[in-house]
């Protein structure tokens, strides 16, 4: 039936909002209508992108889960038939991890024809190793019907450790075979490229929108369309989007 595409990393201001919004972007494009949910309590990025249509969800109550609303989402994710994404924050990550694993969550949207789909994001700077960290946690946590996507996000630095790539790290080669996309963000040039998608991103804009925009130079529509193709033709190529 429908792909469960959620998206979870323990480290806060990484990304995840952007591949949230990256994937549902990408799956309007097909004439595809996904459900999006954002759960985070503290910022709802995702709710900003108005053409997206996000649904706010709070599953959170105090550092607990809410479970009346937990299951509330449970039932809009069970009754789905086209993909479902959910953007998670970095406060909710810990329990909602435990609470969808305690209560065999994956399984059950196993059983009921859906696939569950973890993307998470590994950054290079000083989040590195903690975002290197939460991939490793989150592919010895979860069940093996679980798929996962690794986006590589280059925005603080390199995504190197030790001279090692992402592909190089013990966290990687020992999880592999879990992993069935590794999704690049590219390194855009921040006076040109950078600095016109961050922009894109801060007015919580989709390409759509953007490049529609007449107040937009030329050039700046063009880096954005130039921006949407890197990313949109990764995304063709993961069979499991």
């Amino acid at each position: 039936m429908a792909k469960i595409h959620v998206i979870l990393q323990g480290k806060g201001g990484v990304g995840k909002s952007v591949i949230a919004a990256t994937i549902a972007q990408y799956k309007a494009g097909k004439n595809q209508k996904p459900l999006c949910i954002d759960t985070d309590p503290v910022n709802a990025t995702f709710a900003g992108y108005k053409a997206l249509n996000v649904r706010r969800i709070n599953i959170l109550d105090g550092d607990e889960i809410n479970t009346r609303n937990f299951d509330a989402l449970v039932e809009l994710i069970a009754s789905a038939e086209d993909d479902v994404i959910i953007d998670n924050g970095a406060s909710s990550f810990v329990p909602l991890s435990h609470y969808l694993i305690s209560n065999e969550v994956p399984t059950l949207l196993h059983e009921m024809g859906h696939e569950l789909v973890v993307h998470t994001v590994i950054t290079g700077g000083q989040a590195l190793l903690d975002t290197v960290s939460g991939f490793a946690q989150l592919a010895q946590q979860y069940p093996a019907e679980v798929l996962f996507v690794v986006w590589l996000n280059p925005y603080w630095g390199p995504i190197e450790h030790e001279g090692k790539t992402f592909e190089q790290m013990k966290a990687y080669t020992q999880n592999k075979e879990r992993v069935s996309a590794i999704i690049q963000i590219p390194a855009l040039k921040e006076e040109t490229y950078g600095r016109d998608y961050s922009d894109m991103l801060q007015s919580r804009l989709t390409f759509d929108a953007a490049l529609k925009m007449d107040s937009l130079t030329i050039m700046t529509r063009q880096r954005l369309k130039i921006v949407q193709a890197k990313l949109f033709a990764q995304l063709e190529t993961a069979t499991v989007l």
